[in-house]
């Protein structure tokens, strides 16, 4: 991911992207974070990390407020979805980064909200911009963390496409660990072509290799609202579990 730099021409310098001296080009970000936490301390290095595959490489790229992958704003195709989902419960976000208002969003839509992100600077900053937040943000890996019950959903936003898509079977695997019978994998993905991975793009044919396993797909529809960077490449997708 330490090699993740979008073209000039699928975004500008007007969008915040800072640059350094010494640099060329725009610095070297990913999408959101591969998961790993190892425990190691949480004091931010004053060389920057190339290797986002450990919490250093995040830890860094939200002190210094480098997210252009946050949408500040709930998904419209979210909304919709909780609009037509009776049914509350228990929900999952992996990678939560400092997306508040999403956590905010399920809380008060009636969900029980657990959240997960292994950079220790992003669960800082959530939990301060909450404030009074009665449900869970947990600073630990994904792929671990020994979470006590299962689920009925799970929210995916920018934390796939940040994994290399050798992880993707274990995701998908892992996904399917955590739900209750007929529980739902939902939210945004990245699909397309990138010449310059991370982000790593799905593909109808990939995702139904990695997913089709565990999951049928029951809905997917095109996203409007994305930000700049992710414009006309991403899709909103229900994968629930098979019986």
């Amino acid at each position: 991911m330490s090699a993740f730099v979008f073209s000039l021409a699928r975004r500008s310098l007007s969008e915040g992207w800072l640059m350094r001296p010494g640099r060329s080009r725009p610095p070297s970000l990913s999408v959101k974070r591969a998961t790993g936490y190892a425990g190691r301390s949480t004091t931010i290095a004053m060389s920057e990390s190339s290797d986002s595959a450990v919490p250093a490489f995040w830890n860094q790229r939200y002190a210094r407020g480098e997210t252009p992958w946050t949408l500040h704003a709930i998904p419209a195709t979210l909304r919709s979805f909780v609009k037509r989902t009776r049914a509350r419960g228990r929900v999952l976000i992996p990678g939560c980064g400092t997306d508040h208002d999403v956590l905010r969003f399920f809380q008060s839509a009636g969900f029980e909200v657990t959240a997960i992100d292994f950079s220790a600077v992003a669960v800082t900053q959530i939990k301060k911009a909450l404030g009074n937040f009665d449900d869970k943000i947990i600073h630990g890996d994904f792929f671990k963390f020994d979470f006590p019950s299962r689920f009925d959903l799970v929210y995916e936003r920018t934390f796939l496409c940040a994994l290399h898509p050798r992880r993707w079977p274990q995701y998908a695997k892992r996904v399917a660990q955590l739900l209750r019978p007929r529980g739902k994998l939902v939210g945004v993905f990245f699909y397309g072509t990138e010449p310059d991975p991370p982000p790593y793009p799905l593909s109808k044919t990939g995702a139904a290799e990695i997913f089709g396993k565990y999951f049928r797909l029951i809905r997917d529809v095109k996203v409007s609202d994305s930000v700049a960077m992710f414009a006309g490449m991403e899709r909103w997708q229900e994968w629930q579990l098979r019986s």
